[in-house]
């Protein structure tokens, strides 16, 4: 296993492991990985310090890796219960979020992914969003 330090074009970074560094290439080139901050697809890898191994924990009690597994999972458990219980909109999300603020159709959940500039202007009209870091649906 190697793990990457990655940036998104926003300038998120982040951390995440592969099997070796063919896999990571393989999985950028498909969009397989992207941001947990913002979603984005489109990384890169970023400087990063060498790291040495430890079986050293933290304070409490748990390891890096413990660490990122927990974290991944919930990511996934959010995934599952969003996409169980919300209607997917995809592009349409910015737009269908405005009906439904504006009482011209039916209140439901939903999600979907819309631009950074209509995410702006939807929190300029008051319209309640939120933007949710997505986990990939296969594992790196």
């Amino acid at each position: 296993m190697i793990l990457f330090n990655l940036r998104c074009t926003k300038d998120h970074e982040f951390e995440a492991w592969f099997k070796d560094g063919a896999t990571y290439e393989k999985q950028r080139k498909t969009s397989e990985v992207s941001c947990p901050v913002c979603g984005d697809a489109n990384v890169v890898k970023a400087p990063m310090a060498p790291r040495i191994a430890s079986n050293r924990k933290s304070s409490d009690g748990e390891g890096e890796q413990e660490k990122h597994a927990k974290l991944r999972q919930m990511m996934v458990k959010v995934r599952e219960e969003v996409e169980k219980n919300c209607d997917y909109v995809g592009a349409e999300f910015a737009e269908e979020a405005r009906k439904i603020h504006y009482d011209e159709v039916e209140s439901r959940n939903i999600y979907g992914e819309t631009s950074d500039e209509d995410a702006r202007a939807l929190e300029e009209e008051g319209v309640a969003f939120a933007r949710v870091p997505w986990a990939p649906r296969t594992d790196s």
